[in-house]
């Protein structure tokens, strides 16, 4: 699994696939779909598909997979490595949506919500594998939701394939748990080797589990707080845990609005408005040369000026 295209730039999101199996293009055809990452504050979501002749099912069945939530680290690398090797008629296609793309994707002022998000990133995979040649007949899906709503959009925008849409699908079908080991095996990696961008200098990679109630993850969140900036780009800074922290710990700035003045406003309320840290006076590199300049500035290269 080569995850170098995300790696270069992991604020984005991501589409990696495998080779098409060419008895995917001739025979009828299942897919799975299933996601890892949903409940983390840290780290991506994957969604995942997996894909393989319906007359091959048995052999899949035959291969042990499993949910993937069910299994071990080594166990869920192990059963990876046998899908690989059963490439000749097994395919698979991931969505890596960044801890960035999933926050600003919350947060835009036209809300999109995570079952939302869910929805589209598997429509959009079970288009990617038709636009591919895969011959689908049949479509299993571990449900975001009320189930018989998501199975009746599915199968209205996929119309001659059998959806079947189910709690617990990945325990119930071998191509869900497929897909699950997919994502989750992508998950695994992709959070393990997490390229900062942000200079942290030598990262505490001791996160636990990126679940918002473990207390590792909670501490980690904690060390890695900067007030004014929040956290880097591996958090989820729309997940509620992260806001709190932000909110309880972060500095507090005044936004301005047409409504009132905004820099009495703020002084009103003991605080800075924004534009204060905009005006000369905030300490440009001209006004104040010791004045060391946040990170933030430096790697887009800002500065501040005087005049324009």
């Amino acid at each position: 699994m080569d995850l170098s295209r995300f790696e270069t730039d992991n604020s984005v999101s991501c589409r990696l696939a495998s080779e098409i199996p060419d008895v995917c293009r001739t025979e009828d055809c299942c897919l799975g779909i299933d996601e890892a990452g949903r409940g983390p504050v840290l780290g991506p979501m994957v969604y995942g598909i997996c894909f393989c002749p319906v007359s091959k099912k048995q052999e899949l069945k035959d291969s042990k997979v499993a949910d993937s939530k069910t299994l071990t680290e080594a166990e869920r690398e192990n059963l990876f490595q046998k899908l690989d090797e059963a490439r000749s008629y097994v395919g698979w296609a991931l969505q890596v949506l960044s801890p960035n793309t999933i926050s600003t994707s919350m947060l835009q002022r036209t809300k999109y919500n995570l079952n939302a998000l869910s929805h589209d990133t598997a429509i959009g995979l079970v288009q990617y594998a038709l636009d591919s040649g895969v011959q689908l007949k049949e479509v299993f899906v571990d449900t975001v939701g009320p189930a018989e709503k998501y199975e009746d959009k599915l199968s209205k925008l996929f119309p001659g394939i059998d959806v079947t849409v189910r709690p617990k699908a990945d325990s119930l079908y071998p191509i869900v748990s497929a897909a699950s080991i997919c994502a989750k095996v992508a998950r695994d990696r992709i959070v393990k080797g997490w390229n900062f961008a942000e200079d942290l200098g030598d990262v505490d990679t001791d996160y636990g589990s990126g679940y918002p109630n473990d207390p590792k993850t909670k501490a980690w969140l904690l060390k890695y707080l900067d007030p004014v900036f929040g956290y880097p780009q591996f958090v989820r800074f729309s997940w509620s845990t992260a806001q709190t922290l932000m909110d309880s710990k972060g500095v507090t700035v005044h936004w301005d609005d047409e409504d009132e003045d905004g820099e009495n406003a703020a002084q009103r309320q003991n605080n800075k408005s924004m534009l204060a840290y905009f005006s000369a006076s905030a300490g440009g590199n001209d006004q104040n040369p010791t004045r060391q300049t946040h990170r933030f500035f430096t790697e887009r290269r800002l500065k501040s000026l005087d005049t324009l």
